[in-house]
């Protein structure tokens, strides 16, 4: 059975004075394995981001359903969503999302205190992450002090430290400049061999072309699908840019 299973997902929006309504997903379906590392592109609009926060469990579907390990997330209750979320997801944010009151450490440890982990296993489990991550001499520095790339290397060990079944990833390039964009993804990549799950939302051509599996969304519905196999990142690259081309032109996709 695979980790994540997404089908016949919909989500319709009514607008502000009910007049009109909005399908922002039409009938989305697809599979994620456990260690895989997938990315997901569309035009904006698209349905990309309502996609990912019906996954994060931040948002309901109208109709469908996501199946995360065999769970049903609609059947999780809303008293018990956010110890769901810190407890089975990572998320990695455009922003970061630091509290600029707390040091790169304590930010780190938030969702174990949260979860009312002991201060010796959070001890034990920032050392190794941190090392894994080459975040251990900014760890009692505050974000405001760090880097862009420094602070989103500290929010990517905050998803994993939980020891999350997959980590959600929402355009984590975009704020970053191309070295930093470049050791991100490359620690991605690493993170990845390590067994984690990854699915990333991204507009990056560059980031997309790192993930093993690349999903494109058009109009509400996933319709067409990359595999990595056995390409360079530069030969996926190519691919991942012809297909936004006919993407963008409305052409199919042969």
């Amino acid at each position: 059975m695979s980790m994540l299973e997404v089908t016949h997902l919909k989500k319709t929006y009514t607008t502000r004075f009910g007049g009109d309504k909005v399908e922002a997903l039409r009938d989305v379906n697809f599979t994620v394995e456990s260690g895989e590392y997938v990315a997901i592109m569309g035009e904006s609009g698209s349905g990309k981001t309502t996609l990912l926060n019906i996954l994060a469990a931040l948002d309901r579907p109208t109709g469908g359903k996501v199946v995360l390990n065999g769970l049903d997330l609609s059947t999780v209750k809303e008293s018990a969503m956010a110890s769901f979320r810190r407890d089975n997801l990572g998320f990695v944010f455009q922003e970061f999302n630091l509290l600029d009151t707390f040091s790169i450490e304590d930010n780190i440890y938030l969702p174990l205190v949260l979860s009312g982990k002991s201060h010796a296993d959070m001890k034990r489990r920032l050392v190794t992450l941190a090392e894994q991550l080459g975040i251990t001499d900014i760890l009692k520095k505050y974000p405001y002090e760090v880097s862009g790339g420094q602070k989103q290397r500290a929010a990517t060990a905050r998803a994993l430290i939980t020891y999350p079944q997959i980590i959600l990833a929402d355009e984590p390039t975009g704020a970053l400049d191309s070295k930093a964009t470049d050791e991100l993804l490359t620690l991605f990549s690493n993170v990845n061999k390590t067994g984690q799950t990854i699915l990333m939302v991204t507009h990056s051509v560059k980031a997309a072309s790192r993930a093993g599996r690349v999903l494109f969304i058009r109009d509400g519905e996933v319709f067409h699908q990359i595999y990595r196999g056995e390409q360079t990142s530069e030969e996926l690259y190519a691919k991942i840019s012809d297909t936004l081309t006919m993407l963008a032109g409305g052409g199919e996709i042969k």
